[in-house]
């Protein structure tokens, strides 16, 4: 885009007509310049601050500081917002990511402005992918699986048909198997599955016959009151790192299968049920924290056992699959899926609260209690959609749709 255009007359007023055009030829090359430092890496990475990419774009911290620095706030806020209207869809709101990157004042302009997913239905930085998906219209997303190295990609978009090399990779999952069961390491990354690596964001873990799936994620909740024993630290990461429980996915037994399509539940330890009710709000992360940093005292106060006291959510929401109706003429279940699912699977599903019998007494709208949160069903080999909303994020609702690639031979 051409951020010549940016520069409203009235605000930027220099003598000369010469000087008009290098200044705003100068916002345009610095710009650019930090648009090719991450563009390469925009449909395959969204950088977290603290990454390889911060850290070098970092180091030309200094570049023109003393231009852009002084900035009027009112220039800088109009240029900001501008940019960020007219580009709602990757890969060109990595303008809006490059604009974050000119300097700290234009990176705390730029997150004034660019809103949360849950208000604007937009996923820009990578802290977008733990925060709550928006309430109205939920966020498109599909998965490609790679059945040979056990790779799972997520993107945006609503197929790789329709989006094509302009999808954006959101996260990636990388399947490590146990001789207790399965595991899912997750990853800003599209090739770097490292648990020491910024890029590292959280992993969900299956028992030994896949009926209990537990995620873990490396950030604490957003809330500072003592957590819960459901909880705490998993016993198999190192000390460099934390693990934090948010959720566990729950399918019932059916050896003898008579029951039909599998059935499951996800306990939202992080998401109280009010975030449901009407009214009701959740407490969003705005900023990965740096773990490891200053904050070895209280992990080791967390690990001590010193777990007593009121639990963080009392009544926590719980999402279970939606029932599926028989299909006499098609001899087979169904679930409508509005268009997104078009291949028949065991792994198709849909989420619903299961606040049904709670809803009366909790003032939880029925048109909540029947919203789906979180749909994923398959559309082609190795190819499957998946739409979350609010209250789930980004990755809550990856780890969930992953615990439905795993074999499960007592529940099908």
């Amino acid at each position: 885009m051409d951020l010549s255009l940016l520069l409203p007359k009235r605000s930027w007023e220099i003598s000369g007509g010469a000087d008009k055009i290098r200044v705003a030829m100068s916002l345009k090359n610095i710009v650019k310049n930090k648009y090719k430092a991450i563009g390469r890496r925009g449909r395959s990475h969204i950088a977290p601050e603290g990454s390889s990419v911060s850290s070098s774009l970092s180091t030309n911290e200094g570049l023109n500081q003393s231009i852009w620095v002084d900035l009027p706030p009112e220039l800088l806020l109009d240029i900001i917002q501008r940019i960020e209207s007219e580009q709602s869809l990757w890969p060109g709101r990595r303008d809006v990511v490059a604009c974050a990157s000119v300097c700290k004042s234009w990176r705390e302009m730029t997150k004034e402005v660019v809103k949360v997913p849950e208000l604007s239905g937009l996923i820009t930085f990578p802290i977008s992918l733990r925060q709550p998906g928006p309430r109205d219209a939920p966020i498109q997303c599909f998965i490609k699986r790679e059945r040979a190295t056990g790779i799972y990609r997520l993107y945006l978009g609503l197929s790789p048909a329709l989006s094509g090399d302009k999808s954006k990779l959101l996260l990636s999952a990388k399947r490590v198997r146990r001789a207790t069961g399965a595991e899912f390491v997750v990853s800003l990354s599209g090739n770097d599955f490292s648990r020491s690596s910024s890029n590292y964001i959280g992993k969900l873990r299956s028992n030994f016959l896949g009926t209990k799936f537990t995620v873990y994620e490396n950030q604490p909740p957003p809330f500072n009151r003592k957590l819960p024993p459901s909880m705490q630290v998993s016993p198999w990461v190192s000390s460099s790192s934390s693990s934090y429980n948010i959720a566990s996915i729950l399918y019932e037994l059916n050896v003898l299968r008579t029951r039909g399509p599998r059935r499951m539940q996800c306990i939202m330890h992080s998401i109280p049920i009010s975030a449901i009710q009407e009214g009701g709000k959740i407490q969003s992360p705005t900023e990965f924290t740096n773990q490891g940093k200053k904050k070895k005292k209280p992990l080791m106060d967390f690990c001590s056992g010193n777990l007593g006291g009121e639990s963080v959510i009392k009544e926590p929401l719980i999402l279970k699959n939606k029932s599926p109706r028989w299909h006499e003429q098609l001899q087979c279940w169904c679930l409508n899926f509005k268009g997104r699912v078009t291949v028949a699977s065991v792994k198709n599903f849909q989420l619903v609260a299961a606040a049904a019998e709670a809803g009366k007494n909790m003032n939880i709208p029925e048109e909540e209690q029947d919203r789906v949160i979180l749909q994923f069903g398959k559309i082609g080999k190795d190819i499957f959609t998946m739409d979350y909303r609010y209250p789930i994020s980004a990755f809550q609702a990856f780890a969930i749709c992953l615990s439905s690639f795993d074999t499960k031979p007592v529940c099908e």
